[in-house]
Formats: C-alpha cells, sequence, structure tokens
C-alpha cells in the first residue's frame, strides 16, 4: 500500500483535472514541478512561507537573490531538509544545498541545488520478473548575480536548470527525463536605520518574479506543462530596541503566473477540449494573460493571490523565535496554516528548525513535520548599511 501512495502522488504532481462542473473551485491553476513552491529553508517557513523581504541569509535564492548584495558574510553555506507527507512515508524528502560569495561591498554570486525525491517505487513486469525498484525525483540547479545600484538598492538575475525525471520505465521502456530552463529577476530595497523617540527602525522591500520560461514536456507526444511562473513582492520593518533585541514584522502577497483554466467553448463544463486550447497558450503569452484571465473578474484575479504575515524576534544575534501565517483562497487550493520556528547561533554556525500546523480543511502534507537548516558563515564580515 505504501508503494501505490508513493506512486499516486507521483502522478498527482503531473496531473490536470480532465472534465468538470464549471465552477471556481475547479479553477485551481495546476502546473508541473510544484516543489518549486516548497519552502527549503527552515527559516522562512517559520514566518509562514515568506522571504522575499526579509534579511539576507544563505537561503536568499529561493526568495530574492538581490538580498545577497546585503549580506554582512563574505561566504556561506546553507543546507537544509524537509520530510515531506512524513505521516504516511519516510522517504519523500526535500533537500537544499547552497552556497554564496560576497564578491565585494556591492556584488555578490550564488549557486543552489534543490533536489526533490518522491521516494522507492516498486513495479511489476510480467508474471515471474523480478520487481524494478524505481526512484522519481525532480532538481534544480541555480545560478545568481546580485549588484547593488545604490546604497539602499539591488537587483538580481537567477538562471534555473530544471530537471524531472517522474516517467516510470517498465520493460525498458524509454523513460528520459523531462527538462527545462527558467529565469528569475529580483528587487530588493533596505534602508538605514531610522531613529524614532524609543526605538531605531529599518524599513525592507523586496520583489521576485520567478521561473519565466519554456513549458515542461514530458513525452514527444504530451502536452506541454506550465511551470511555476511566480510573482512575489513584500515588505518588512524591524524594530530596533536596543543592541540585543530586535523584532522584525514582514507581510508578502504571491501570485502564479499561469492562466487561469477556462471553459473556452461556454459549454458549462471544462472538458479535454478546452484543456487543448489552454495547452496552446504560450509560457511568456501566458504571462500577461494571468492578471486578467479569471471568469469571475477582478474578484477571482485577487482570490488567486496568497499572502502571509510574519515575524522574527532576535535576541543579542544569537537566538531567534519565529511565527508567521499563511492563506490561500478557499476556492483556489485553499492553503491555510500557522508556522512556528526557531534559530541558534553558536560561532559561524546557525541552526533553524520550523513546525507547521494547518488551519484548513486540507492538511498541509508538511502537517507535523520539522524542518532543518544548517548555514555555516566564514569570510569577512561586512557592515550592513
Amino acid at each position: 500500500m505504501r508503494k501505490i501512495t508513493i506512486l499516486l502522488l507521483g502522478f498527482a504532481l503531473l496531473s490536470k483535472s480532465q472534465i468538470f462542473a464549471q465552477d471556481e473551485r475547479d479553477r485551481v491553476i495546476t502546473t508541473a514541478v510544484p516543489f518549486l513552491l516548497i519552502a527549503a529553508d527552515a527559516r522562512a517557513a517559520g514566518m509562514g512561507d515568506l522571504g522575499v523581504a526579509t534579511s539576507a541569509d544563505a537561503f536568499s535564492q529561493q526568495w530574492n537573490a538581490a538580498k545577497y548584495a546585503f549580506i554582512t558574510s563574505e561566504q556561506g553555506i546553507g543546507v537544509s531538509y524537509t520530510p515531506y507527507l512524513s505521516n504516511i512515508v519516510n522517504d519523500i524528502f526535500l533537500g537544499n544545498l547552497t552556497y554564496f560569495n560576497k564578491v565585494n561591498e556591492k556584488s555578490a554570486i550564488a549557486a543552489s541545488l534543490r533536489y526533490f525525491s518522491l521516494g522507492s517505487i516498486e513495479t511489476q513486469g510480467s508474471f515471474g520478473e523480478n520487481p524494478l525498484l524505481l526512484s522519481p525525483n525532480e532538481l534544480t540547479l541555480d545560478f545568481s548575480y546580485a549588484l547593488k545600484l545604490s546604497e539602499e538598492f539591488s537587483m538580481a538575475v537567477v538562471g534555473r536548470y530544471l530537471r524531472s525525471d517522474l516517467k516510470l520505465a517498465v520493460n525498458n521502456e524509454d523513460s528520459d527525463a523531462a527538462s527545462t530552463f527558467g529565469v528569475d529577476v529580483a528587487a530588493f530595497y533596505q534602508s538605514p536605520n531610522i531613529v524614532f523617540a524609543n526605538f531605531d527602525g529599518r524599513v525592507r522591500a523586496g520583489a521576485n518574479i520567478s521561473n519565466i520560461g519554456p513549458k515542461i514536456k514530458y513525452d514527444e507526444v504530451g502536452q506541454e506543462n506550465f511551470i511555476p511562473t511566480n510573482f512575489k513582492a513584500g515588505a518588512g520593518f524591524d524594530f530596533i530596541f536596543d543592541p540585543s533585541n530586535r523584532l522584525g514584522t514582514y507581510f508578502e502577497l504571491n501570485k502564479l503566473l499561469v492562466p487561469t483554466p477556462q471553459d473556452f467553448n461556454n459549454d458549462g463544463v471544462i472538458d479535454r477540449s478546452d484543456e487543448e486550447e489552454y495547452n496552446n497558450i504560450g509560457a511568456i503569452e501566458g504571462i500577461f494573460k494571468s492578471f486578467g484571465d479569471a471568469p469571475d473578474g477582478f474578484g477571482e484575479e485577487m482570490r488567486e493571490v496568497t499572502w502571509a504575515v510574519g515575524a522574527e524576534y532576535v535576541f543579542q544575534e544569537t537566538f531567534t523565535l519565529r511565527s508567521g501565517y499563511f492563506n490561500e483562497s478557499d476556492t483556489k487550493g485553499s492553503r491555510k496554516f500557522v508556522a512556528i520556528g526557531a534559530g541558534f547561533k553558536y560561532a559561524p554556525v546557525i541552526i533553524d528548525v520550523s513546525y507547521l500546523f494547518s488551519t484548513s480543511k486540507v492538511v498541509s502534507p508538511l502537517e507535523g513535520t520539522l524542518r532543518f537548516g544548517l548555514t555555516f558563515n566564514f569570510g569577512e564580515e561586512y557592515e550592513s548599511n
């Protein structure tokens, strides 16, 4: 039964609804390689899956690579591990490895590898044959360059290679993995300290359009699938009470830049003919369509936007407590959860953990899961502006 569960999960990652009633709940946007939208690091996960406008850290690559231009360590390595569906299986996980190098006061480079394993699947060919053990997986390899355009503003570009190996080879069938590429364009603002009557403050803001790129195709005769092109924007404010106590508060919005499923022939259902027309939409065309194609107009477009709020308390730059909340419309996926997290810094090593509680009837695959992250910073230290 365990093998069947994993197999069904693999197919679910690729599937699209074929025939259903014309209802907003059935117009949920789906894409290939959705693991790209899972928070890979425990710090961001502990604040409700947000990170576009938080302070720079080793895991900025996923959220906003422009933050690397403001990072205070010369070099660093980040490693994170996220069990997936841990209440059902024990071999599905998301792993992340990131390296950054602040080249000088104004620029930084980074590289990262994300690997999503769907566990082991045992397949059986003809009667009497030995079973074949398969390990479907997906991965991305990213490279980024960040540059300060002023003392308070930076931008970055990320190049991403995506590989999705989910096709199950039985009886020596062709099982080539699907692949494509994507590009991120990011911007980040960080103000100098602002002096108030009883505390200092700092403003941060960021935006990132990620995974801009061609569709992905799993075989020669199959359909092309959108990758999760995504827009995120957010802002934050640090309350700096004294050198030992700081509280960061953050807010973030996200929207998939992928077209909404449509009833193109107006027959009351979205069926295979509608899906064929949907699949003919190009990747770049789909980005522009995504801002105004929801059948129920502006209201439905807004329901396709997710939002998150989070907070991070830091004591003596050594101990950190975090919490956050993530919300998605009931008709567009209904992901809702509260997250908590903590961090501890000892010399150049930072340890982060996070935990998630679902608040929706749709239970998160990460419910009851501890996520872990390790950061190793080394080299010279740069002063923040």
